[in-house]
């Protein structure tokens, strides 16, 4: 089953597991999720974004943060749900306000430096910003470039995109068919193992990453089968 959660569920998790009360500040990244990612759809063409990614993403981060016994504020729970705000910025609907000085200085006076940063440091960069003489060449060095800057950020960021990564990895090994499978696979090995045991070390992501990653390797080789 797809892990699906409606806004109540998602405002209670918060409450009750992490102990935080749903403030104006994580009220107002909720409200800017929805207006950023309404409508969007996931691969399946069905499944909504934001409650089978960002809510979900958001739950494990703080799971993790649990579980490591960290204290979690409300910048990295606002920092969570706006993870990916980056990528769809240009769906924002309060047009005026964003529009007046850019989205970007909107963003941040509104959230924050520290969660803008994160949400440009997680942010994917358009391909036809690398070198390289084919499309393959400019994603190599756009993934190693990414690799690089994850290495060296901080711990909420690499908490914030080891729960993205599962979460797609697990959606995507629902969708056998799709072609990221074997891109999630990859780059499983080349990175995103390794990078869960590299200091500071997130044993619980590990060991779900890696399971992720074998439920996708399964997939891999029942397609090699039916091809072959």
């Amino acid at each position: 089953m797809i892990e699906s959660v409606k806004r109540n569920e998602f405002i209670s998790f918060i409450e009750k597991e992490a102990k935080i009360h749903v403030d104006s500040y994580i009220e107002s990244a909720i409200h800017l999720a929805e207006e950023v990612h309404s409508g969007v759809k996931r691969e399946d063409g069905m499944s909504s974004f934001l409650e089978t990614h960002i809510f979900p993403v958001t739950m494990n981060v703080i799971r993790h943060y649990k579980w490591a016994n960290k204290p979690m504020t409300t910048i990295q729970i606002v920092s969570a749900i706006l993870h990916d705000v980056m990528e769809d910025n240009d769906r924002i609907l309060d047009l005026h306000a964003s529009k007046s000085y850019g989205f970007d200085a909107y963003f941040s006076h509104r959230f924050g430096e520290y969660v803008h940063r994160t949400a440009s440091v997680l942010k994917t960069k358009p391909l036809e910003t690398y070198q390289g003489v084919t499309d393959k060449e400019r994603e190599l060095e756009r993934f190693r470039e990414y690799c690089n800057t994850l290495t060296k950020s901080d711990y909420d960021i690499k908490a914030i995109k080891l729960a993205d990564r599962l979460n797609n990895m697990r959606f995507i090994s629902k969708i056998p068919e799709n072609e990221k499978v074997m891109r999630y696979i990859r780059e499983a090995e080349d990175f995103y193992i390794a990078y869960t045991i590299i200091e500071p070390r997130m044993d619980d992501f590990y060991f779900e990453i890696r399971e992720a990653y074998e439920d996708l390797r399964k997939i891999e080789k029942e397609t090699t089968k039916i091809t072959a």
